[in-house]
């Protein structure tokens, strides 16, 4: 016996089968969890972020005829078109936060901590430098370089095609190695890019 496409569940979600619910929930969650954590890190609150996806999910009530009858393509789409926009309104709320922080704080020093500040302003920049790239490049890079996912994956999340999902992590990895260049180790003149995305 196979088991039920989103469609199915779907719809027997909206006929009263609180069940079938449950069911979507566990089919995505994972995956949604990798994506958030993703974009917001192990200390973000991702876990906070896909629970409201799947409120939102709840909220909504999707048609289930909008959902394709095999592969659930659609609905896992919109969950992590629904994840991503999620994070990013995270991040932008937790920079807000931030900067209203460091405005009324005044600095603080700390004996032996000049390693520490260092490799705080380094991560710092790699995050700018990260947050500064289009979403579409953001996305499958974090999906490609901290999830390690292939690009198949990226595309069947993203709902982009194969070769979309390269060329937007060729343009990623070109941005960043832009940005990130003074962070580089120079060898003979030549920075290499080290990415480790084939």
């Amino acid at each position: 016996m196979t088991d039920p496409s989103d469609h199915e569940l779907l719809e027997a979600w909206h006929g009263g089968d609180s069940g079938a619910f449950g069911a979507l929930v566990r089919r995505h969650q994972a995956a949604l969890l990798r994506h958030a954590r993703g974009l917001l890190g192990p200390r973000g609150p991702y876990e906070d972020v896909v629970q409201e996806v799947f409120l939102k999910l709840a909220r909504e009530r999707l048609d289930p005829l909008a959902a394709p009858t095999t592969g659930g393509g659609q609905l896992a789409s919109w969950l992590h078109t629904v994840t991503r926009n999620a994070c990013m309104d995270t991040m932008r709320s937790e920079a807000r936060r931030r900067a209203r922080e460091r405005a009324v704080a005044p600095g603080e020093a700390t004996p032996g901590g000049q390693q520490l500040v260092e490799a705080e302003d380094t991560r710092a920049r790699v995050e700018r430098a990260i947050a500064g790239l289009p979403v579409d490049q953001r996305e499958v890079l974090v999906l490609r370089l901290l999830a390690g996912r292939s690009y198949r994956e990226i595309a069947e999340m993203t709902g982009k095609k194969v070769g979309t999902v390269g060329w937007l992590i060729s343009e990623g990895v070109k941005s960043l190695s832009v940005s990130l260049a003074s962070l580089m180790p120079q060898e003979s003149g030549k920075a290499g890019d080290g990415m480790g995305i084939a």
